[in-house]
């Protein structure tokens, strides 16, 4: 667009900054988070686990690749704002379709730029993820404060049903078909039931209220439980389905989100980070073979299980498989007397980086072991 407009950044804390509109026109609440990839914003932007968030980007030239109808992780945009210091004005790569300012307006996405994002990405790091608005039609920051605070918080949050699937869907395996796997949509992204299609697994993507009883009726292989949005300590009915699987060993493979609720349905307790792990650039190290991965990330709560030991759960003995390397946080659970494990990393990474994707091999292994319970 040719004019500007000023817009404001107000934090919870009363921190301000004044820049630039970017996208649509409005005012916009969430949680205030920062994503520290260099690359892959379209993926980040159709990701729904940042639903209800309002994303601040690192990298300072955002929109240089514009925007394609290919790399979606999922049919629109998900952030509830977006934040960027230097808008790129001419999208340049001969798979655009569109500017990313023309495509955050036609999704009614309120953003903001040409302000100090590394002042901010400090400010979030020593204080914390909070609630932030972001408006052009508001020039009064006590103002718009009094709404950022009452706007609702990230912890308590139940927003599985808000992104889910209405409806069951398939993706068909690829080549022969070798397992079907029931896919529970607590906010998937596009990319994960590909690749497990490239692994001969026929992908059926059910919504997040599915109940046990729905999940015996389609006599699948396995369950994979996806990442998605929100404070997992909600999630009662997804952790209940997981039980029945787990005690009926049937293989579960869980990432993100879905580590969160293996860890509540072993009986570990998950708790809110101070800002989260957000980009594609996050350093995991797999205890089992102390390979270090570097790993895409999108999450702001982590299980809270021990790393020194191996746990007694209800369902057998249980060992933190990853840890971050940047602060020690659980990154993997695996049960070693159940066929499950989990991850809270993203081993899709569309948008890259790849050194994840064998767990989709790992949870094919699991399934065609003789261990294995019956469906």
């Amino acid at each position: 667009m040719s004019r500007t407009e000023a817009a404001l950044l107000v934090l919870e804390d009363g921190r301000t900054f004044r820049g630039e509109a970017y996208g649509a026109r409005g005012e916009t609440f969430g949680e205030a988070v920062f994503c520290t990839a260099m690359t892959g914003y379209q993926e980040t932007l159709t990701d729904p686990s940042y639903h209800r968030q309002v994303v601040v980007m690192t990298a300072p030239h955002i929109g240089n690749t514009g925007v394609n109808d290919e790399d979606g992780e999922s049919s629109r945009i998900w952030v509830s704002g977006y934040v960027v210091r230097d808008p790129s004005p001419i999208p340049s790569s001969w798979r655009s379709r569109r500017s990313l300012p023309a495509e955050l307006e036609a999704q009614g996405v309120v953003g903001i730029s040409g302000i100090d994002t590394r002042a901010l990405t400090r400010h979030l790091r020593d204080r914390g993820a909070m609630r932030v608005g972001v408006s052009s039609v508001e020039s009064d920051p006590r103002a718009l404060l009094e709404r950022v605070l009452a706007a609702p918080a990230m912890a308590g949050a139940d927003l599985a049903a808000e992104v889910s699937t209405p409806e069951p869907y398939v993706v068909p395996a690829v080549g022969e078909r070798r397992f079907t796997v029931a896919a529970l949509d607590l906010g998937i992204k596009a990319m994960t039931p590909r690749l497990m299609a490239q692994r001969g697994i026929e992908v059926h993507v059910v919504p997040s209220s599915t109940t046990t009883d729905q999940l015996l009726a389609m006599d699948v292989d396995g369950l994979f439980v996806s990442n998605g949005p929100g404070d997992p300590a909600t999630a009662d009915s997804a952790r209940d389905l997981v039980r029945g699987a787990l005690d009926r060993r049937q293989p579960v493979f869980g990432i993100c989100f879905g580590n969160q609720v293996l860890g509540r349905a072993l009986g570990f307790d998950t708790y809110k980070l101070k800002f989260g792990h957000r980009g594609t650039n996050q350093p995991v190290q797999d205890r089992t073979t102390g390979r270090v991965e570097i790993s895409a990330h999108n999450h702001g709560f982590a299980v809270d299980a021990p790393t020194d030991r191996v746990s007694t759960t209800p369902f057998g003995r249980v060992e933190v498989s990853h840890v971050c390397l940047n602060d020690g946080v659980v990154e993997g659970l695996v049960c070693r007397d159940v066929p499950a494990f989990s991850v809270q990393y993203h081993p899709e990474a569309a948008a890259g980086p790849h050194d994840s994707a064998y767990l989709f091999d790992r949870f094919a292994e699991l399934m065609a072991a003789p261990t294995a319970g019956a469906r």
